[in-house]
């Protein structure tokens, strides 16, 4: 449904890294690369995840309001993709953990990047 998603960044050198090691771990690799755009993605057809520094030369922002989410195959990458997140510089927005008041099996941690975007990791088992 999505092709992708793109947030904004101020360093995007600092922003690259971060998003290297935490998009690694999901499987996901550099796909386009240009100075001022990068897109990760995890094959063809997939939606891709892209950071930017902004067209118009103004500081990017934070949408207010606004989240992406990872999936994540299992519980036990929530916690390590949450714990690298908060590693690399990004701050805590809820703790990985199930998260019973959304649905009985979700499984999610929430941070902000570099730049304060909102960003979760989650796992949520059907059936």
């Amino acid at each position: 449904m999505l092709g992708y998603v793109m947030v904004g960044t101020n360093n995007m050198a600092k922003a690259a890294d971060f998003y290297d090691k935490i998009l690694a771990e999901l499987g996901a690799s550099r796909t386009m690369e240009e100075e001022s755009f990068i897109a990760w993605g995890t094959g063809k057809g997939k939606t891709d995840f892209s950071i930017t520094t902004p067209n118009d030369g103004n500081a990017a922002t934070v949408g207010n309001g606004s989240m992406m989410a990872f999936y994540a195959p299992d519980n036990a990458t929530v916690d390590k993709i949450y714990a690298m997140a908060l590693e690399l510089g990004g701050t805590c927005e809820g703790p990985a953990g199930l998260r019973p008041e959304y649905a009985p099996n979700f499984y999610a941690g929430y941070f902000r990047d570099l730049d304060g975007n909102k960003m979760n990791v989650f796992h949520y088992p059907l059936g």
